[in-house]
């Protein structure tokens, strides 16, 4: 089975790492029938967004990249369409496997499908309910065509029930962003990152925010800032600056004190921000990594967005979804709270790439 496997943007490669490592086993028997490449779409071309990642993870370097960079929408999927689509001519794959939910897993879908090549989702069935997101408009688009629909959650299994998806298609193996997590977990504490940083250890909060709603509206994104200083009168808070995030602020000219207590700095790598994570006294975030990784280390974390596509992070996890207008009380609320809460759900344990592998074999 020769199997190409796609990564485009940052949560897609901390996703196939542990994929490809079990692929990479040597325990693995000789036989197996699973040949593999790697195929990076270029969507994210940041050093910090894309190679960092492939870096500190320990995944091999793209076999093939279709240096695709940014565009619309529909630009940017209308280029992966064109260059994945000579990929599967020239590679004849039997099967495509696609992660998570950016432009590029939809697109290749789609290209896969139409050429009647077998597609397996990975980190299928989730759902915010909200297509204004252009990432439920991906996630929907991927798991109508996928042929193996590898769910996180039984709450993703019961929105793909309720879609129409075939039972047999859909198998529940757990989150694919834990394993990572688990087999890196050693080094990220060893980089210390709050000690260099200048915390001590729960006498801070780790901030990422990145999403258009919020750093994309000045007002938006003022009122984010003011509330943040206000915070660090009470405790230390650090927040690394998502490219994007940094264009806005200077783009709308917001001042803010950077200062030992209120540390704005350059955007981390993922073993930092595992550390960073682990921590902090409470994580504010807009990203959906950050919400399964703070439930893992039950670190609380409030998701500043109206609606969130990991509900298990809420109903058994640290997570806790906050707007502009109660995010104060949010604060405070946690700040006045147990320094640890929830629990960690069903199969987050570091062996679904393992899983993953074993469905793919037998199928």
């Amino acid at each position: 089975m020769k199997i190409l496997l796609l990564a485009g943007a940052r949560p897609n490669f901390i996703k196939i790492a542990p994929i490809i490592e079990a692929f990479r086993d040597p325990k693995r028997p000789q036989n197996s029938p699973i040949r593999y490449k790697i195929v990076h779409t270029g969507q994210h071309y940041d050093i910090q967004m894309s190679e960092i990642f492939f870096r500190e993870l320990g995944i091999p370097y793209p076999d093939i990249n279709l240096e695709v960079g940014s565009g619309s929408h529909a630009v940017q999927t209308a280029k992966i369409m064109i260059r994945f689509e000579q990929v599967c001519f020239e590679q004849k794959p039997d099967r495509v496997v696609v992660v998570g939910d950016v432009n590029s897993t939809m697109a290749c879908t789609l290209v896969a499908t139409k050429l009647g090549i077998p597609v397996a989702h990975v980190e299928a069935g989730l759902r915010s309910f909200d297509r204004s997101m252009p990432e439920e408009i991906n996630r929907i688009v991927t798991d109508s065509l996928a042929d193996i629909l590898f769910t996180p959650s039984k709450d993703a299994d019961e929105n793909l029930l309720r879609e129409g998806i075939p039972k047999s298609k859909i198998k529940l193996v757990g989150n694919i962003m834990i394993d990572t997590l688990v087999g890196n977990l050693e080094k990220a504490r060893s980089k210390k990152t709050h000690c260099r940083t200048g915390y001590k250890g729960k006498d801070f909060v780790y901030v990422t925010l990145h999403r258009p709603p919020n750093v994309d509206n000045k007002e938006t994104l003022s009122a984010i800032i003011g509330n943040l200083e206000k915070l660090s009168s009470s405790i230390h808070v650090c927040f690394p600056l998502h490219p994007r995030t940094k264009k806005m602020l200077t783009t709308y000219g917001i001042a803010y004190k950077n200062n030992h207590r209120f540390k704005l700095i350059d955007a981390v790598g993922y073993l930092d921000s595992l550390c960073l994570a682990e921590n902090a006294r409470f994580v504010l975030t807009d990203s959906g990594g950050l919400q399964e990784e703070t439930t893992f280390f039950r670190t609380p974390c409030l998701t500043l967005r109206p609606n969130t596509e990991r509900p298990i992070t809420i109903t058994e996890g640290s997570n806790k979804l906050t707007n502009i207008d109660s995010l104060w009380s949010d604060i405070e609320d946690l700040l006045n709270g147990p320094a640890r809460r929830g629990k960690i759900p069903h199969l987050w344990d570091g062996k679904t790439a393992e899983r993953i592998l074993q469905h793919l074999i037998k199928n």
